[in-house]
């Protein structure tokens, strides 16, 4: 089902979305070589129940965490482990919240230390993709319209976008209707309308676009094992410009001051 929200509604998510981006940048802090994801995923869940929220992911269909936190290869739905980071890795941290009867869902990937060139790239350029997706996310264009503009930015570099994962609305439920896939054509799909609140998801590979999914049953990793990154705001469908709900604010702060800026 595809709910269309009030401002008041609206005003709610983006509320649900400040607690969400300020336990973000909590993990953003703690991002280093020796860290094990478990401790990342123990610090948000903490933060976020100190500030009267609940972990939208935590018990969803049974998954065990606050944080879906995916590591190189693994693109997304991974669980927090002993697993220590390592200089060169990559991580992406997908989390959602829910606070006042709604959900807010957004993802950010980071790079542990220094990391190759070729995938500091890619993670700019995901990111990149992201707000193209944005700007077509207004009231009269048609969900295609936000997938070309991802696809379209990321595959002239040779990269993969994966099909079997997609965006999806978010409100009073972590997953509402419409999907939002992250290829597409222009003029095609659904119809936005004023009033959607919706999860944009780039989920971009080094490689290959294919991926498969690991025996816990949750795990999706590439094929080819090239390493895979995933940026991810909440944003309302508005006339003429897209309102973006979720933030980067606190986590660019934190990236910032430790010098390991993205964009």
């Amino acid at each position: 089902m595809v709910y269309l929200k009030t401002d008041e509604e609206i005003e709610l998510i983006k509320i649900s979305a400040q607690v969400l981006g300020k336990a973000h940048a909590e993990v953003a802090k703690l991002i280093n070589p020796g860290v094990t994801t478990k401790e990342l995923d123990r610090v948000a869940e903490e933060f976020i129940r100190d500030h009267k929220g609940h972990p939208s992911f935590k018990g969803y269909n049974d998954f065990p965490a606050a944080l879906c936190i995916s590591v190189n290869e693994v693109v997304v739905h991974g669980f927090p482990s002993p697993y220590r980071l390592k200089e060169g890795d990559i991580i992406s941290v997908d989390c959602g919240v829910f606070l006042n009867g709604y959900h807010s869902d957004s993802a950010f990937t980071y790079p542990v230390g220094e990391i190759k060139p070729e995938v500091k790239q890619l993670l700019k350029r995901t990111y990149d993709s992201l707000y193209l997706g944005i700007d077509k996310a207004v009231a009269g264009n048609r969900i295609g319209d936000i997938g070309y503009a991802v696809q379209s930015h990321v595959e002239q570099f040779g990269y993969g976008v994966v099909r079997e994962l997609v965006g999806h609305g978010v409100g009073k439920f972590l997953h509402e209707g419409p999907e939002v896939p992250n290829f597409g054509r222009r003029g095609q799909g659904p119809q936005l309308k004023e009033g959607m609140t919706i999860a944009i998801e780039p989920m971009i590979t080094l490689g290959k676009r294919s991926v498969v999914q690991e025996k816990d049953g949750w795990t999706i990793r590439t094929t080819d094992r090239q390493p895979a990154a995933h940026f991810e705001h909440t944003v309302a469908v508005r006339k003429g410009k897209a309102e973006i709900l979720t933030t980067f604010e606190y986590i660019e702060q934190v990236l910032a001051e430790r010098s390991m800026a993205i964009a």
